[in-house]
């Protein structure tokens, strides 16, 4: 599925990736309680909705609940004037594309994911419950939560009758959970073509917006020794496993080799019983870091140790493909006056919000890659993601919205950049 490249709704605004909004610092671009106002009244309607999505089994492997997600998004958006498309999956759901232009300025994507990480049966074993203050369900922090705060910032802003952006993008993903993606070339056009991105992903459990992730990447060293008999001639062999060992002790030796470079040795296997001198043994790595070249460091340093055995008559292979990494998100001068810019907006709201870097990976790393300006974490506040625990903090939920339709004004108003 492609984008126009000669639709004027996308492309009338060149990418300036908004380098003047910091001058509309202390201002507020539409009335804060109007938007508190309406999102109040429509609360009710908000947490009924979240029930309606976290009902819906979406675990990534299992198409037909991901695709009703996105048959409920593509409802709501088409009613408030989105053209939707459907990158059509034959195995994982669908992914989905809604686009809306404005009346000029500039272009701002939305990203959020339909998939979580729930079996099938898990929703009707969990059912959302309110018990507080707080939200409890299957997906309902991750990220169910945050794609109504998408949806409810565009029709607040539509109440306010805010349409002074050159276009919305929103984008929602099938396979943000798992590491063999089909979006990551969706993402990638789509932050193309956009000017700024906003992330729907939770807010941190403390309430930060998150500013700076990691770069991701996975690896495996794989070390080919010499089968022999362990009791009658161990001296015929030659040990992969010793030699794997030998390796792993240097490796794990370049952890912080740069400021926040990790190598986690995450699991290891070999040989096939004790009375055989191992003929094979692997190794699989997570490796990361705050700057893309400290990764190319950081791989550089993995295929020099690879390059010569640890064991005599032993051989040493290492399989990694940067490419197919997570990319950092870098805390960029553009992404600084998004957070100031955050700030700013919050304190007008009534409370505070800090930027956070964070060694998790989101798909804003691969918007950041593309050079265009993201901020990740504009959801409400929840945490313990992934478990039967994972929550939605009920409060937040009204001002974070306000606080994502705000962003969405001052970076969309054409009068900034």
């Amino acid at each position: 599925m492609a984008l126009p490249e000669d639709a004027n709704a996308y492309n009338q605004f060149p990418a300036s990736h908004l380098t003047g909004y910091n001058t509309r610092m202390n201002t507020t671009p539409l009335n804060n309680q109007t938007l508190l106002t309406y999102l109040t009244r429509h609360l009710d309607q908000y947490l009924a909705d979240l029930r309606t999505l976290t009902a819906f089994d979406s675990g990534t492997q299992h198409k037909s609940g991901v695709d009703a997600v996105q048959d409920w998004m593509q409802a709501r958006l088409e009613v408030l004037g989105f053209t939707c498309q459907r990158d059509h999956q034959p195995v994982l759901g669908d992914n989905l594309l809604a686009t809306r232009p404005g009346r000029g300025g500039h272009r701002i994507m939305l990203l959020g994911h339909a998939d979580t990480v729930f079996p099938v049966g898990t929703a009707a074993a969990h059912p959302l419950t309110i018990q507080g203050q707080k939200i409890l369900g299957p997906g309902a922090c991750d990220m169910k939560a945050g794609l109504l705060t998408g949806l409810y910032a565009i029709q607040a802003l539509d109440a306010a009758g805010f349409t002074d952006y050159g276009a919305l993008h929103f984008l929602c993903v099938c396979d943000e959970e798992v590491h063999e993606r089909c979006s990551l070339p969706l993402i990638r056009q789509v932050a193309r073509q956009s000017d700024v991105a906003f992330t729907l992903e939770a807010a941190r459990a403390n309430g930060d917006i998150v500013t700076a992730r990691k770069t991701a990447v996975w690896a495996k060293l794989r070390v080919h020794g010499k089968a022999a008999h362990a009791g009658v001639e161990p001296e015929k062999g030659r040990s992969a496993i010793l030699g794997l060992l030998r390796h792993l002790l240097r490796i794990d030796q370049l952890n912080g080799m740069r400021e926040g470079v990790t190598v986690n040795i995450g699991r290891i296997e070999g040989g096939t019983q004790p009375n055989v001198v191992a003929e094979e043994a692997l190794a699989e790595l997570d490796l990361r870091a705050w700057r893309s070249q400290d990764m190319l460091d950081l791989v550089a340093a993995l295929q020099a140790e690879a390059a010569t055995p640890a064991l005599p008559g032993t051989r040493t292979e290492l399989e990694v493909d940067v490419s197919i990494g997570m990319p950092a998100m870098e805390r960029t001068p553009a992404v600084a006056r998004l957070e100031a810019l955050a700030q700013e907006l919050a304190n007008g709201l009534g409370f505070t919000v800090k930027g956070a870097s964070t060694g998790g990976a989101s798909d804003a790393s691969f918007v950041a890659a593309e050079s265009v300006p993201v901020l990740d974490g504009l959801g409400p506040i929840g945490g313990l993601d992934h478990s039967p625990d994972e929550y939605v903090e009920l409060a937040s939920i009204v001002p974070r919205t306000a606080l994502l339709a705000q962003m969405i004004a001052a970076v969309g108003d054409p009068s900034v950049g």
